[in-house]
């Protein structure tokens, strides 16, 4: 474990240059008195890492210095291989690079790990768009994902839901997301190239995020943009979901399900009965939770496609609105010969 630590902190500072004990502590999740340690270990083997004091202080190594060492272990070769996607890595122009960056880190391995990583790649695939998803063009994300490595602001034609729905933004791209085989561009509204420099130069507005499919045109401007300071795009889609969950699910809906009923719900459904879900006293093997709900039309909808594996409690107008939906289709089929075109009786 040390060892393999020891290799750690000296890639991190092969990488990244000069950092804090704290960062390393943080980066490695020990404490600040075992990267002491740790550093006066590389110290006494030999390697050329010095620390400086003061507030601009940290830990950095000789200027020039460079490891050979890679410290690949069978599992990291494995992982290296699998999180090669090619469809993405394809639909961003780097399919080719992606390709001569694994024959090249075959080459570099091992025979005993190289046959690890070769199985690896045999044996597991990833696929990760859903199973009824189609497959969008995307014409315009080499460009954009182009714009966003080199810090250029877009000036795109781009299609949305509500009226007016094609509009033209001018974008500060802050980077690209793959959501269920999806591309999204998070991006913050650009001020008109018009404005006076003191406007330009002001703070960004909150960044938005944008369905690269959706773009209809795209023109990189000849202005350069950055993300603010301390931005963390992780992050930032990580609030962004649950700021869009938040959104999305405005109500509840307390009902029964039977244990088929729970294995058909959807993630957010399965979930809300995992967190809260319990033993319906009235019916042997069904459960009780409260789902969330995004509106009445769009939960009928969804309950209906349970069929009799669900029953609603609650609230009453969605008990209601189930009821008189359930008894309408019933009636629409009710009393009608088979073969009898819709409408006659």
């Amino acid at each position: 474990m040390k060892s393999s630590r020891l290799v750690t902190i000296l890639l991190l500072l092969q990488t990244r240059g000069r950092m804090t004990a704290t960062e390393l502590a943080q980066e490695l999740e020990v404490s600040v008195r075992t990267v002491y340690r740790d550093v006066e270990a590389l110290a006494a083997a030999g390697v050329p890492l010095y620390g400086d004091a003061g507030h601009r202080g940290g830990y950095r190594l000789l200027d020039g210095y460079r490891t050979r060492l890679t410290g690949l272990s069978s599992g990291e070769a494995e992982a290296l291989f699998l999180s090669g996607i090619p469809g993405p890595a394809a639909e961003l122009g780097l399919g080719r690079a992606l390709s001569a960056a694994q024959l090249k880190l075959r080459a570099a391995l091992p025979p005993e790990l190289r046959a690890q990583a070769d199985r690896m790649r045999s044996r597991f695939h990833l696929d990760a768009p859903g199973w009824y998803a189609r497959n969008t063009a995307v014409p315009f994300l080499p460009r954009v994902a182009d714009a966003v490595w080199r810090g250029r602001v877009l000036e795109v034609r781009y299609r949305r839901w509500q009226e007016p729905t094609d509009v033209e933004r001018r974008l500060r791209p802050y980077g690209l997301v793959l959501k269920a085989g999806r591309w999204y561009v998070v991006a913050a509204p650009a001020p008109p190239p018009v404005l006076p420099p003191a406007a330009e130069s002001g703070p960004d507005r909150p960044p938005r995020t944008y369905r690269v499919d959706q773009i209809l045109s795209l023109t990189l401007a000849d202005e350069e943009c950055a993300p603010p300071p301390g931005f963390d795009l992780a992050a930032h889609w990580e609030r962004a979901q649950a700021d869009f969950r938040a959104r999305l699910y405005r109500g509840q809906a307390e009902v029964r399900l039977s244990a088929r009923g729970v294995t058909r719900l959807d993630a957010d459904g399965a979930a809300a009965v995992a967190a809260g879900g319990s033993p319906d006293p009235e019916r042997e093997g069904w459960t009780r939770a409260v789902l969330p709900v995004e509106s009445p039309e769009h939960a009928v909808a969804a309950y209906l496609a349970l069929g009799t594996d669900i029953e609603v409690l609650g609230p009453p107008e969605l008990r209601v609105l189930m009821a008189e939906t359930a008894a309408a289709v019933a009636e629409q089929y009710a009393n009608r010969s088979e073969g009898e075109p819709r409408g006659r009786r």
